[in-house]
């Protein structure tokens, strides 16, 4: 099995968990932010739901240098909750569908993270995709379900049932 097609199931799973997060989001507070030093509710589900273009740039170039123009954070402001879901839905499809086309050569060519001259770090890409891109969205999707449990939004299912949806 490819790798590509190994890494597919988690995948999936991985971006249904994201997308039934995202998609309780109450455009309503989107300015909440539960710290000073803290995302805004809207910057950080929109830095989630960016995940996906950051995937499909990790896979179709060799590098992404910050210090360009158009990074991997440059994203739309928020709108709503639907405009959000839209916009990952389609970054899902688009990210899955080049990452399935992926062969075992390309997943272990090099990848570079740089800002201008100073390159941060260079690794195979299927490791940028596990940790940069993966771990990095579900790192922020915890910190997306405790801002909804702090405004009392119901936590759907992640991993299996939450405090919220579990019967009894």
């Amino acid at each position: 099995m490819s790798i590509a097609a190994s890494f597919l199931p988690e995948f999936d799973m991985e971006m249904a968990a994201t997308r039934r997060v995202l998609a309780v989001v109450p455009a309503g507070q989107a300015e909440w932010k539960p710290h000073p030093k803290s995302f805004a509710l809207a910057g950080l589900a929109m830095h989630i739901g960016n995940f996906p273009h950051w995937g499909l740039m990790t896979l179709t170039q060799p590098e992404l240098d910050l210090a360009g123009s158009g990074g991997a954070d440059s994203r739309p402001a928020f709108s709503t909750t639907e405009a959000l879901l839209a916009a990952f839905d389609s970054g899902v499809a688009t990210f899955r569908a080049a990452l399935a086309g992926m062969t075992d050569e390309q997943m272990h060519a090099p990848w570079s993270l740089k800002t201008g001259p100073v390159t941060i770090f260079t690794m195979p890409r299927i490791a940028v995709l596990r940790t940069s891109v993966l771990n990095h969205m579900i790192h922020h999707r915890g910190q997306l379900t405790v801002y909804l449990r702090l405004l009392d939004v119901p936590v759907p299912d992640v991993y299996g049932p939450t405090a919220d949806t579990k019967a009894g």
